[in-house]
């Protein structure tokens, strides 16, 4: 039975990613804040484990990495995150909120990556998702604004494919992925598309990743972005 780790498993993408890989017949270990009261992901069925962590908490993500050393993922989504305070301006910048999102959506991934590599590196699949965003894309950004939200996921971009790049010897996968303009609380009722619609493609271009993809940033369609 090919396997799954998630983190953030408890809402949006990250539920639908468990919805979609259990009902497929994987094995998900799911990781959420609160395992006893995990809303939606609690009535999810298939073949679920779920973990309590805290990303940005480095020693519960130390303590769960010792708990599951040895077992294999075949697949490690690093899909939890947060959007923040919107339409901060450069002049009334919040930097204590603009520190806390950098620790959830720079920090948190690289450390799980970190922690979990040998996992990733023991399964058959051998690949590393981080859920980014096109409002990472420096070539993209021509209309500036969001400064908080970008730049947190232009540093994990970066980071992970540092890491793509020095863990070559592993032989694993690191790939980042914008997930599309998604409907749920953080994109809000009027995105583009649905959860379902985004994860099915993400499954997609996820499962036709090859060695040559490591350290690449896609859309969800699985075409290349431009950092």
């Amino acid at each position: 039975m090919p396997n799954v780790f998630i983190t953030g498993a408890n809402r949006g993408i990250g539920l639908e990613f468990t919805r979609q890989y259990a009902a497929n017949g994987w094995k998900v270990i799911a990781t959420c804040r609160n395992p006893i009261s995990p809303g939606e992901l609690a009535s999810v069925p298939g073949d679920i484990e779920v973990h309590g962590i805290d990303v940005t908490d480095h020693r519960q993500v130390d303590k769960l990495a010792g708990e599951l050393k040895g077992r294999p993922f075949d697949i490690l989504i690093n899909n939890a995150g947060v959007y923040g305070p919107r339409g901060v301006s450069a002049e009334e910048m919040d930097y204590a909120a603009w520190e806390d999102v950098i620790r959830t959506n720079s920090l948190a991934p690289f450390k799980v990556a970190t922690a979990f590599a040998d996992n990733v590196a023991a399964g058959k699949g051998k690949k590393l998702i981080t859920i980014s965003s096109i409002m990472a894309s420096i070539g993209r950004n021509n209309g500036g604004a969001e400064y908080i939200y970008r730049s947190s996921k232009a540093c994990v971009n970066m980071a992970i494919h540092c890491l793509a790049k020095d863990w070559e010897p592993k032989r694993l996968i690191l790939a980042l992925f914008h997930p599309g303009w998604v409907q749920t609380d953080m994109g809000g009722p009027g995105a583009d598309i649905d959860a379902k619609t985004s994860v099915r493609s993400l499954r997609k271009a996820i499962s036709e990743l090859t060695p040559a993809d490591n350290g690449g940033f896609f859309n969800y369609d699985g075409s290349p972005l431009e950092w």
